[in-house]
């Protein structure tokens, strides 16, 4: 029965591949097989009997390399050089800069006034001219304020008039000097008619001439008034006409001028008198100084005259201003009241007079 355990295909002469003599060598000179491998061999031979330990893990090497280090140069870097293009673009920034900070300038400007406005309508504006101390007796009479009151494009204008109201107050006060100086020196009756009327006019010019054309510019261009603008024509062209009087010099308008002037140079060369000859001078210079003046006040008036054609103001309207104000005038309200009123009594009375006689 062993037969039928055999192979009855297999060649009975074929060797069997574990009987190849290198296979057989191999397993003759191992000692062991991979059953009897174990890992932990060294390490449990090197520790203690008993104890348990972890497998040691050499520390990383590092390796042996310096860092990088650029070598020393002498070599500069080229010297810088500026193109032709970037002056150019130099300039055009600066004047992009400076229109920037103008626009930034105005902004601000524009919104201090805007501030100033919306606080004017809570608060009441306090008079604050003329400048006087606190202390003074006399109070300011006016409210003044041209980044308040006037907008921005006539500002410049309205304080142009302002100086030229200034330079006229100052001549006026030099005129009297002058014009003592011109008496001491012998000037006769025309001397004394002349100091007279300078201080006469310097009293009443003062004032009249801020009320009747500085005010009138100033509201004018404030509020666009037509009949403001009307009123300064006409006195401003009244006071150039005064002025060029002025500057000509003649005793009875109360001004030293370049006809008195010329008068006292005269005499103190006849007489060699020094003294005289620098009076003289003097009235002269003060003459010319009203010239000038003169030419500024009529280029004031044409300036103002441009301005005021561009406003859209007119004739029509100024009539309107007017009757308006006067109608709205709280002393004419009264006095048409008091004139209605006895009016109505004098007709009440005659009508009972008339129905009594009748009776």
């Amino acid at each position: 029965m062993s037969n039928f355990d055999s192979n009855p295909f297999a060649d009975p002469a074929d060797a069997s591949p574990f009987q190849d003599p290198s296979v057989t060598e191999a397993t003759a000179n191992s000692h062991g097989g991979l059953e009897e491998y174990n890992p932990f061999e060294a390490t449990n031979k090197q520790a203690a009997p008993g104890s348990m330990t972890t497998p040691v893990i050499p520390p990383p090497v590092k390796p042996q390399s310096q860092p990088a280090v650029m070598a020393p140069t002498s070599e500069l870097p080229p010297a810088y050089t500026q193109s032709a293009a970037q002056p150019a673009v130099t300039e055009g920034q600066a004047e992009l800069q400076r229109r920037q900070e103008e626009l930034e300038r105005k902004a601000a400007e524009l919104q201090r006034r805007e501030q100033q406005m919306r606080n004017a309508q809570y608060n009441i504006r306090e008079n604050n001219w003329p400048p006087l101390p606190k202390w003074f007796p006399l109070q300011p009479c006016f409210y003044q304020d041209f980044a308040v009151d006037i907008p921005l494009e006539f500002q410049r204008t309205v304080k142009l008039g302002y100086y030229l109201w200034i330079v006229y107050e100052v001549l006026l006060v030099l005129n009297v000097f002058i014009a003592v100086a011109y008496l001491c020196a012998g000037g006769g009756s025309g001397a004394g008619l002349c100091f007279g009327l300078s201080i006469l006019f310097l009293v009443l010019h003062s004032p009249f001439s801020f009320l009747c054309w500085y005010r009138a510019v100033y509201k004018a261009f404030r509020s666009d008034s037509s009949f403001n603008f009307f009123l300064f024509f006409f006195v401003f062209f009244f006071q150039f006409i005064v002025t060029v009087i002025q500057a000509v010099g003649i005793d009875q308008f109360g001004t030293v001028g370049i006809v008195n002037g010329l008068k006292v140079i005269g005499a103190g060369n006849s007489a060699n008198d020094k003294g005289d000859l620098i009076i003289g001078g003097l009235m002269v210079m003060i003459g010319c100084c009203f010239g000038a003046l003169a030419v500024l006040d009529i280029l004031y008036l044409i300036k103002v005259h441009a301005l005021y054609r561009g406003t859209g103001a007119s004739f029509q309207k100024a009539q309107q201003e007017f009757a308006r104000g006067v109608v709205t005038n709280p002393g004419v309200q009264s006095a048409t009241r008091e004139a209605a009123a006895s009016a109505v009594s004098g007709a009440s009375s005659n009508m009972f007079s008339s129905g009594g006689n009748r009776m």
